[in-house]
């Protein structure tokens, strides 16, 4: 899936348009084809093949195949491009063409359990190795209320700080200690857009819902909530000093440090280009922002960091993984699952996996792809070690995040995220662009809208 900026928000922004189409989908999919078993196989149809326009992605997922197939001759893969086509999704849930195996958000499994589109997996899942070394907030992400599972997850993120190193060497910050509370944010942005030269210190989001996504990780990392359950029912949740506060934050910093700059209204390309070309000093970012800043806007690896989220008191939660067809038979839904955990979830082709990226000079040592943080225990030791010995960026720079993953308390987006997070859009845009914006009005008629986009979750 290419995009103009990250992994992370190009699968976000579709997921956002995708989130609406769910709700249009009717409860049928799939077509069960139980009948595609030929000369004693099993024929499965998977997505998560990346496009041609991605070809180092899309080589190493078709010898993935290749391999898979000759160590599991009874099953037949029939891979399909792409993830989450919001184009597509709608169409194949109502016309019955769902993929036996096939890719979701973690904003997704909610609403798709609920409208009964995927198996129920829990039987099936006990004989899958290492499914029990996987972090349980992440595999709870695929339950129902009844702790019933319905997928497994494959990779996830968590939003932290990242920071353009050299800029904080020039304002005299240690790069090797970045801020750990949004005070201490506040503060190195006011050194850094002292700098001048049109360097800003902290920037943020504001447009095309990712101002409203990005407001929701303001509240999370001060202990906050976007949406809760009241009984049987969801209602917004920051329209209190928590959401006053973080708002508060980001309206001292725009006008009265004046360390966000005068340009506001920005997206994550936009963002991205200014910590590309020297002129950012920090923003909110998961770890695969790294990659697209050096990939697409000129960046060098060994001038970032990533932070743990400051504030300490909780973090977005985003990700991805796989579910299976509700109509698959038995035999579907095994070979599913060994497809599943043979490529996405297993320990032992993890060195594998890493000299993949290493022949293909991918950055190894990032917290993200080739070794996502979705593992705990043993296995998770396992991993890190390996990514130390094959790491070809400065992993030092990336270990406040890593340090703050194994503690700090993840949260995933809210229900109807995409509809809430236009609403919290606005909010933004308010207090960046106006010094005068009344953050209590702001915040009373955002929570009333969202309200409303509550009442139609079921």
């Amino acid at each position: 899936m290419s995009s103009p900026w990250s992994r992370t928000v190009s699968r976000r922004t579709l997921c956002l348009l995708a989130a609406g189409g769910l709700a249009l989908a009717v409860a049928a999919c799939g077509d069960g084809d139980n009948t595609a078993q030929t000369g004693g196989k099993v024929k499965i149809t998977v997505t998560g093949q990346p496009p041609t326009s991605q070809p180092f992605e899309r080589s190493v997922f078709d010898a993935d195949v290749q391999e898979f197939e000759a160590a599991h001759p009874n099953i037949d893969i029939d891979p399909h491009e792409g993830f989450m086509d919001p184009k597509t999704f709608s169409a194949k849930l109502a016309g019955g063409q769902l993929e036996d195996v096939y890719y979701v958000y973690f904003t997704d499994p909610a609403q798709i359990i609920a409208r009964h589109q995927a198996a129920d997996i829990t039987e099936a899942v006990k004989g899958v190795p290492h499914v029990g070394d996987l972090k349980p907030e992440l595999l709870d992400n695929f339950r129902d209320a009844n702790g019933k599972l319905y997928g497994l997850p494959t990779m996830n993120y968590t939003m932290g700080l990242l920071y353009s190193r050299p800029l904080f060497q020039r304002a005299g910050l240690d790069p090797n200690k970045p801020p750990q509370t949004w005070d201490e944010v506040r503060e190195a942005a006011k050194k850094i857009s002292a700098l001048g030269n049109g360097i800003v210190g902290y920037a943020d989001y504001s447009k095309n819902n990712q101002g409203g996504w990005h407001l929701t990780g303001w509240l999370y990392s001060t202990g906050g909530d976007i949406a809760r359950k009241d009984g049987d029912k969801w209602v917004a949740d920051f329209d209190n000093e928590k959401g006053k506060k973080a708002l508060q934050y980001l309206h001292d910093m725009r006008w009265t440090d004046n360390s966000m700059g005068a340009k506001q209204l920005l997206e994550a390309q936009d963002v991205q280009r200014m910590m590309g070309a020297g002129q950012l000093g920090m923003y909110m970012a998961a770890p695969d922002n790294v990659p697209v800043l050096v990939k697409q806007f000129n960046g060098k690896y060994e001038d970032y960091g990533i932070a743990g989220m400051p504030g300490g008191q909780g973090t977005l939660l985003g990700g991805e993984g796989y579910m299976m067809n509700p109509k698959a038979s038995p035999e579907k839904i095994k070979a599913g699952l060994e497809w599943i955990q043979w490529k996405y979830l297993n320990p032992d082709r993890f060195e594998k996996h890493i000299r993949q990226y290493v022949d293909g000079k991918q950055p190894v040592g990032l917290p993200a792809e080739p070794t996502p943080d979705i593992w705990q225990g043993a296995v998770r030791d396992q991993q890190l070690a390996l990514k130390a010995k094959y790491a070809n960026v400065l992993a030092q720079n990336f270990q406040s995040y890593v340090d703050t993953t194994s503690h700090i308390k993840g949260s995933i987006e809210p229900p109807n995220a995409q509809q809430i997070y236009a609403a919290l859009d606005s909010v933004m845009q308010a207090v960046l662009t106006d010094q005068n914006a009344n953050i209590d009005q702001q915040l009373s008629s955002a929570a009333s809208k969202v309200n409303s986009v509550l009442a139609q979750v079921k």
